[in-house]
């Protein structure tokens, strides 16, 4: 790690996960009750468990379970990335598909990044299955930084991007990150989650 990043990302890692632990807890707090009522209306909507937990790459490439609310209906394919789905509007309720599109079903990785499993920025997490996306980014290093709940790729494009550019947004990410690009990346991701942009629903030709 002392070799990939520079002297003034290595004293803001700790600060950056300070930052992480404060907003989680203040935001679960804040956001609970919301929460709460986004449960109820996924079990009425559902039929399933409000949360569910999936299967992702993190830090150094070890295994953790992300949380999310369940926005798809228990017979949904384990483990496929929805944009690769041949029909999603098959499996996306109608809760869901609101809670999809306005990245409120992300709301439960509060809890990732409380313990230590998550940023609030970072790379978005890859599924386990996702070989060439996560060979790419342990060639780039990237893999030696949390995953975040949004990221710089998630700016340029979301779904609507291809692998190598996905890569290679992380790859840039990992170089010049600090305070002030988190933040910038930060209040993007805000202005992408209300716009509801980039969010594609099921595999594309």
């Amino acid at each position: 790690m002392r070799d990939v990043l520079n002297k003034r990302q290595r004293i803001y890692l700790p600060f950056k996960r300070i930052l992480d632990l404060f907003f989680s807890f203040v935001g679960i707090i804040i956001l609970f009750p919301l929460m709460l009522i986004i449960s109820i209306c996924v079990l009425v909507d559902t039929g399933g468990f409000p949360v569910f937990r999936q299967k992702r790459i993190g830090k150094n490439n070890k295994e953790f379970l992300i949380l999310k609310f369940r926005s798809m209906s228990k017979k949904t394919p384990k483990d496929v990335p929805t944009h690769l789905l041949e029909n999603p509007d098959q499996y996306i309720s109608r809760f869901g598909r609101f809670i999809r599109k306005s990245s409120i079903d992300e709301l439960p990785q509060l809890f990732n990044i409380l313990i230590g499993q998550m940023s609030f920025i970072g790379p978005r997490p890859a599924l386990w299955n996702q070989k060439d996306l996560n060979d790419g980014r342990t060639i780039n290093n990237v893999h030696l930084l949390k995953p975040g709940l949004s990221g710089w790729a998630q700016c340029n494009g979301r779904d609507d991007i291809e692998l190598s550019r996905k890569i290679e947004l992380d790859t840039e990410y990992l170089k010049k990150f600090n305070i002030w690009f988190d933040i910038k990346i930060f209040f993007l991701s805000i202005g992408k989650a209300i716009a509801g942009k980039d969010v594609i629903e099921g595999k594309q030709g």
